[in-house]
């Protein structure tokens, strides 16, 4: 279940937005936290990237100053709309991760920023299949997402985020193994490092 502030945030997404950016500073602001998961990732003007999940396109505006080729995928048609106006640089499709209408070894590079946490167990490891589908060989998944606080100090700005904007699916995220669940699918090389007292995980992880 989730609250009310939850739905709000969709309908005035500069509420989201502005929480978003608060939390950001415990990793030195919002450019550092959208470049945390493409650190150390080798990307020219000719790579192909999914933004996936890209909301309004708040990654996507980074992603598209690193390479012409970006296309960001949402199942909302109204965030869609929002991040073609914000970054008309990007091509865009509105589709459902778990079922992404791209040929096989499409992507050098699939990106998802604070996503996974809205999906249900089943519906995750289907969007996971998936991305192992799109990307080329030797590709990268690279994403960053909620993670149970190492440092008992983060536990309170974490909570209270999640219980005021969050449903159970974040709460589930923090007891998924994330790493196991990617080797499960056939991803290699998988690193994970953690931020902000351990309350974000940005995982890197190579087909």
């Amino acid at each position: 279940m989730s609250t009310f502030l939850r739905p709000l945030s969709y309908q005035y997404p500069w509420l989201y937005n502005t929480i978003s950016r608060l939390s950001a500073l415990a990793v030195g602001g919002e450019k550092r936290f959208r470049s945390l998961s493409l650190e150390g990732i080798n990307i020219n003007s000719n790579s192909k990237i999914l933004d996936l999940c890209c909301g309004s396109g708040q990654t996507t505006e980074f992603l598209v100053q690193k390479s012409s080729q970006v296309t960001g995928l949402d199942a909302s048609s109204t965030a869609i709309n929002r991040a073609k106006q914000i970054v008309p640089e990007a091509n865009y499709v509105n589709a459902l991760a778990e079922k992404m209408p791209f040929p096989e070894e499409e992507f050098d590079l699939v990106h998802s920023s604070v996503a996974l946490h809205e999906m249900e167990t089943e519906q995750l490891r289907e969007i996971l299949r998936e991305v192992y589908r799109v990307l080329k060989p030797e590709g990268i998944f690279a994403f960053i997402d909620l993670h149970k606080p190492t440092n008992v100090l983060f536990w309170p700005s974490l909570a209270t985020f999640m219980w005021l904007f969050e449903t159970e699916t974040a709460w589930n995220l923090l007891d998924t193994n994330l790493v196991n669940e990617l080797k499960a699918v056939g991803f290699k090389d998988c690193e994970k490092h953690l931020y902000a007292g351990g309350s974000l995980q940005v995982i890197q992880a190579r087909k």
